[in-house]
């Protein structure tokens, strides 16, 4: 059934499997944290495709 779903919609669940993937590297490498905002906030750093590179200044 999901060979045919994909077929039909050529639509993989590809990024939803990566994001999940990193969200666990990060709880498997936040063992230390100590409640559950800071988490959170792991998750959105790594995740969020920040572009964290200073900007020039003119």
């Amino acid at each position: 059934e999901n060979i045919i779903t994909y077929l039909r919609h050529r639509i993989t669940n590809a990024a939803s499997e990566s994001l999940n993937a990193k969200i666990q590297w990060v709880k498997y490498t936040a063992r230390g944290f100590r409640n559950k905002q800071n988490f959170i906030h792991a998750i959105y750093f790594h995740c969020g495709g920040l572009d964290l590179a200073p900007s020039p200044t003119k």
